[in-house]
């Protein structure tokens, strides 16, 4: 087995830990207690500059649902191309519309905005009424990855769903298991769903990644 592991962090102390326990790839976001909000473009430099692995920028305007104003998806396309110009690999979006399905005109127009760096789309399709066919239409729009817990409140309980996710992506489009990953359930989640990446909050902690990469390395 060899899944990477992908940290989510907050500041530069984060960033530090993170690589120090193993993670392979970063996610930098402001106010992770909101789930993760568009960070500051200074630390994003910060952690680009000292980190020895790439970094994802999160592009998300606030805290709350995920349907955004045509205001909102303005200041995200500028997000995009400031993040890319402070060095970003890639970053995670997402939008839906106001049926909870993906929003198609604003997903596709921030796929352009990213001038080929990967996109991830976040969590938000677990909110999607059938993430499945979420699915198949991000992979239409050139989607790089999906951060998901399988359409279930964390990853060790969305199994079944991850799986289908994994089984339906078909290689196309990797899928990243998200969600109260821990170091006693990463490898149960990877085994179960042939996920090849988790994703999980470092929180300062480099025990905490390293116990997971530990697990499914």
């Amino acid at each position: 087995m060899s899944v990477l592991v992908e940290a989510a962090v907050e500041s530069l102390d984060d960033a530090r830990a993170a690589v120090e326990g193993g993670a392979g790839r970063l996610e930098l976001c402001a106010r992770l207690d909101l789930g993760g909000t568009t960070p500051d473009l200074a630390l994003l430099q910060s952690v680009v500059a000292t980190a020895s692995v790439p970094v994802l920028a999160m592009i998300r305007p606030r805290g709350g649902d995920f349907v955004y104003s045509a205001a909102e998806i303005e200041g995200m396309h500028a997000g995009v191309g400031a993040a890319l110009r402070a060095g970003a690999s890639g970053v995670v979006l997402g939008a839906l519309d106001a049926t909870s399905g993906i929003d198609v005109a604003a997903t596709r127009s921030l796929v352009r905005a990213a001038r080929g760096a990967p996109v991830t789309f976040h969590r938000a399709i677990d909110e999607t009424p059938d993430p499945l066919a979420a699915l198949d239409l991000l992979i239409d729009l050139g989607v790089a990855r999906v951060l998901t817990s399988g359409g279930a409140t964390s990853a060790e309980r969305g199994i079944d769903g991850l799986a289908a996710l994994v089984r339906r992506a078909a290689g196309r489009i990797a899928i990243v298991a998200g969600g109260g990953v821990r170091g006693g359930n990463a490898r149960r989640i990877a085994e179960r769903t042939g996920v090849g990446e988790v994703h999980a909050r470092c929180a300062g902690d480099a025990s905490r990644i390293r116990a997971i990469r530990d697990a499914v390395g």
